[in-house]
């Protein structure tokens, strides 16, 4: 690692507010994971519906379609870190009723469909503040390394996160809730240490033009995204990918089964995933500070579209972990590389509403993806799956090898407000 890249990473951890935002990040990451997989848990265990698992779980995509431009445009009017701030308390009070639940033996399927539409808003809420920090918190040329940096971390926690859960479910279902309400209270006290405001306007100035409704400032995020070819191009790619990504989960587990994997040895698949995406934390931020974007963005397409096929012809489980493990590297790099090339080109005043539209479009796509891979499964088969979605990916790499905007695209200077 080059001088440069080692003092900017030593810079943005010796940054405090960086740091407490990281920790109470990751506290509610890992509570997060726990409720995860105790939810559908529960759910079975009440009803013994695996589609009334399926649909809770759902719900938060769901909420996050229905509500994500028009979180957006509040958390580019509200302050940003006061609405993660009581959006955590929020998710921390409406988790709290579940174990209470539990406890005084009232718990029906109506209360947990009910706290997850509403911790769905929440969340919707406080994800689309969050992802407006970090370029306010750190200095423009500490964004790769601080956006490395959290994808490390957060793989690191993944990979450690699974079998806590399940140590914490053994342990009652309680317990899982518990923490995690537990855990938002710890984000929202982490937050409120935090001394940098999360915007460059104060909320409430007056604007220097009369300021629309909600719809204007959506249409006015979407309108900026419009003019900008690069993000656009990429994330309509992303969106088209989140498609293949959906199924892919199923089509691994899949896979694996056919190999006559278990479920520790399936379980240990992902694992190689979620190391593979820590070794990509970890090199993310030296990678985007070397490469321009645009062939980053491409040889990263290329990687992935040429490594899926992997899978079909994996013949054990072993096997699948490494090709899972090499697929996963790619991901946090795109995604430090791009994050860091629409942070610092989209004005902060606009981050919450250009934020919100791409994950609307990739939540979406990620959604539908997921619903045609279990059709799509059925009727082609795993290994044909397999193969057509690595034929997806194939197009995909063309379409942005073909783009004369992706292939001159460098981050640019730092905009400002």
């Amino acid at each position: 690692m080059n001088t440069h890249t080692t003092s900017a990473a030593l810079a943005v951890w010796s940054n405090a507010d960086f740091r407490r935002l990281t920790a109470g990040q990751l506290v509610s990451q890992l509570g997060n994971q726990l409720h995860s997989l105790a939810l559908p848990l529960l759910v079975l265990s009440i009803s013994g519906s695996a589609t009334q698992a399926g649909t809770v779980l759902g719900l938060g995509t769901a909420t996050y379609l229905l509500t994500g431009l028009v979180a957006g445009a509040l958390v580019d009017r509200w302050d940003r870190n006061r609405t993660m701030i009581w959006t955590e308390v929020g998710r921390a009070l409406l988790t709290a009723t579940i174990p209470l639940a539990l406890h005084w033996q009232v718990l029906t399927l109506a209360h947990l469909y009910l706290v997850a539409v509403l911790t769905g808003v929440l969340t919707v809420l406080f994800q689309t503040a969050s992802t407006t920090a970090i370029p306010n918190i750190v200095s423009p040329e500490q964004i790769p390394e601080a956006l490395g940096a959290t994808q490390a971390a957060g793989r690191a926690l993944g990979i450690l996160g699974a079998p806590v859960a399940g140590i914490a479910y053994a342990l009652g279902p309680v317990v899982p809730f518990a923490f995690n309400a537990c855990s938002f209270l710890v984000s929202a006290l982490s937050l409120r240490a935090i001394r940098t405001a999360f915007q460059r306007t104060a909320p409430g100035a007056p604007p220097t033009t009369p300021r629309p409704d909600l719809l204007g400032d959506i249409r006015e995020g979407l309108s900026w995204l419009r003019g900008q070819p690069v993000i656009r191009l990429l994330a309509l790619v992303e969106a088209a990918d989140g498609l293949r990504y959906g199924a892919g989960y199923l089509l691994i587990i899949e896979l694996a089964r056919q190999t006559g994997a278990n479920a520790v040895q399936i379980g240990l698949v992902f694992s190689g995933a979620a190391l593979g995406g820590l070794m990509g934390g970890v090199v993310a931020a030296r990678l985007t500070r070397r490469w321009p974007l645009g062939q980053l963005a491409i040889v990263m397409v290329w990687v992935e579209a040429l490594a899926f096929p992997l899978y079909a012809v994996a013949p054990s489980w072993p096997w699948l972990a490494a090709v899972a493990l090499l697929e996963s590297v790619i991901a946090p790099v795109y995604s430090v590389a791009i994050d860091t090339y629409r942070m610092t080109m989209t004005p902060d005043h606009l981050r919450g509403r250009v934020n919100s539209a791409l994950g609307t479009l990739l939540t979406g796509a990620s959604a539908v993806g997921t619903i045609l891979g279990g059709l799509l499964l059925t009727r082609m088969g795993a290994h044909t799956l397999t193969f057509a979605c690595a034929g997806w990916l194939v197009a995909l790499a063309i379409l942005t090898t073909a783009s004369g905007a992706v292939r001159a695209a460098t981050v640019p200077e730092p905009t400002r407000d």
